[in-house]
């Protein structure tokens, strides 16, 4: 469909435009990746484009990304791609989302004939994408051969178009990197969501804590032991994962050995059920690090006040239903969650990302801290490559500020890549 007029509204989220330029053109593209998973894209024009600015997030709806309106205004395409993950990451794994943007960046070169592509990774959309872009640009056969959990998923066999260049605005750490400063260590009962150890409890008042807005502090002793023991409890959760993916293989090796189909019925059904049975590990307190209240950490150019995203109280948000990667399987918590077995590392997929590079930090963001955005940068090998600060929230609120952070942006792809022809 066509829009050929700017319609504003007050029903947007965080993230959503409200407006397109006219005459704008939406496509609802339908994507099937190599293992037969259907995801979806959506395709904004408006005539002539030869650059396409691709976003995407593990499980974020961007189809209204905020960034769309003024990318078009400068004469670039812009696509989203909702992958299989959209709205539910309680099974996601990382290396069967980069089939999806594979089959989606395909369809953008091969059938869309784009001459350029350009990722743009926010927030948890950093890391997959520059995750897709380190796979991409491996020389079969050294891409890899399986997920997290060990099951085969070759990506040599894949066709995956490289992009030409990355932006990131407010790209955090990664989803297990992340989970690795905030996960609560002072659980000791992972079936109980009140258990606590108070020495290891950040919201102990004992331990530094004061009720928000008042700044917490936190002592460098406690600190060390604070991140020592959530190392320990992704490691213990780790290998959970792991006892519980290696018992149900064991089961369907069972089923297909010789003479399984002789066995009596009732043990053939106890075989095939603990073969096919989906556990999930449910994760307790998983909002607690301690640089959300105390603001003398990351303290290089960081504007922020006491809070996480999810709210000003994230004492309160820790103990409430819901929360980041609360309940998932034991493949998407190795994969996606875990900040030891993940392999979709912003910082560590950077390494081997050469294309030209933009970082944008917003310095009151309370996920991605400026010294983070820096060290992302510094480990890029990019010979071409910027970064720059803006005061803002993680979603890039106010809205003047956002306005400025994509001024930067435009002003970054205007001489690095060719926009509309009927410019």
């Amino acid at each position: 469909m066509t829009q050929q007029k700017q319609v504003s509204t007050t029903a947007v989220g965080l993230i959503d435009f409200p407006a397109l330029p006219a005459g704008t053109e939406t496509t609802l593209v339908p994507i099937a990746a190599a293992d037969g998973a259907g995801s979806r894209g959506v395709l904004y024009t408006r005539g002539g484009e030869r650059t396409v600015v691709v976003v995407s997030h593990p499980r974020g709806d961007m189809s209204r990304h905020y960034a769309a309106p003024a990318v078009l205004e400068a004469g670039y395409a812009f696509y989203v791609h909702l992958t299989r993950g959209l709205n539910n990451d309680t099974d996601i794994e990382h290396e069967r989302l980069l089939l999806d943007l594979a089959a989606g960046l395909s369809h953008l070169r091969n059938d869309r004939s784009f001459e350029k592509i350009v990722l743009l990774g926010n927030s948890g959309g950093g890391s997959l994408l520059t995750f897709y872009q380190q796979q991409a640009g491996t020389t079969p056969p050294g891409r890899l051969t399986d997920t997290a959990s060990g099951d085969p998923l070759d990506l040599n066999a894949v066709e995956m178009p490289k992009a030409d260049g990355v932006v990131l605005i407010a790209a955090h750490p990664g989803q297990g990197a992340f989970m690795l400063t905030a996960i609560d260590p002072s659980v000791t009962d992972e079936n109980d969501p009140l258990a606590v150890d108070p020495e290891l409890d950040m919201y102990n008042p004992a331990n530094g804590y004061r009720l928000p807005p008042e700044p917490s502090k936190y002592s460098a002793e406690f600190l060390e032991r604070y991140r020592a023991a959530q190392h320990a409890r992704v490691a213990r959760l780790d290998a959970r994962a792991r006892d519980l993916i290696a018992d149900q293989r064991r089961y369907k090796r069972r089923m297909r050995e010789p003479g399984f189909a002789d066995l009596p019925l009732e043990e053939q059904n106890h075989v095939t059920r603990r073969a096919l049975v989906g556990q999930y590990l449910v994760v307790q307190r998983t909002e607690a690090d301690p640089a959300y209240l105390d603001t003398s950490l990351h303290t290089w150019k960081s504007t922020r006040k006491p809070g996480s995203i999810l709210g000003p109280r994230p004492d309160q948000v820790n103990y409430a239903p819901g929360g980041f990667g609360r309940l998932v399987t034991p493949r998407a918590w190795l994969s996606t969650w875990s900040g030891l077995s993940t392999r979709a590392t912003l910082i560590e997929s950077l390494k081997s990302v050469h294309e030209p590079l933009l970082v944008i930090n917003l310095t009151s963001d309370s996920i991605c801290f400026p010294d983070d955005s820096q060290a992302q940068f510094d480990a890029s090998p990019a010979e071409d490559k910027t970064i720059r600060f803006v005061e803002a929230e993680h979603f890039a609120t106010p809205l003047p500020k956002r306005e400025e952070a994509l001024r930067l942006i435009v002003e970054w792809l205007a001489p690095h890549f060719p926009a509309a022809r009927n410019l």
